[in-house]
């Protein structure tokens, strides 16, 4: 069995968390899905709006049936990685930057393989946050 885990806030779920899910289902059996800590999102980014709960954020995503596990962590880096059980990493193709090449080399010097993943066109939690906040 092939373990895929992937990271996100997923505040604000919508059709592009779901079709990234099922993308992650192509390339293992057992999917893993990180959500962030919405009190660390807060302690760096205190005007952040946020509009779940951690707790309730897991529930959302725990209910759905392509999701198998949901855990919670901090911040993706290496030592997030090294406390969970998996074989894959899917990371969306606008996951660059220091921090994921360092989540990226550590998975090439544990033998786990790094999917790039696309975007749903036309949808973020930015925008969605964006348009909510107009009205």
């Amino acid at each position: 069995m092939k373990k895929i885990l992937t990271f996100g806030v997923f505040d604000y779920f919508h059709i592009g968390h779901l079709r990234l899910f099922k993308q992650c289902k192509e390339y293992g059996d057992f999917l893993i899905v990180a959500v962030q800590n919405g009190d660390y999102i807060l302690k760096y980014k205190p005007e952040t709006k946020i509009l779940y709960t951690t707790e309730e954020r897991v529930e959302i995503l725990e209910s759905l049936r392509t999701v198998d596990r949901v855990v919670v962590y901090n911040s993706v880096s290496p030592e997030t990685l090294e406390t969970i059980d998996f074989d894959i990493l899917a990371l969306g193709e606008d996951h660059k930057g220091p921090r994921f090449d360092a989540v990226v080399k550590w998975c090439d010097e544990h033998n786990k393989k790094v999917v790039r993943l696309k975007r749903t066109p036309n949808i973020c939690s930015s925008d969605i946050k964006q348009n909510i906040s107009k009205k």
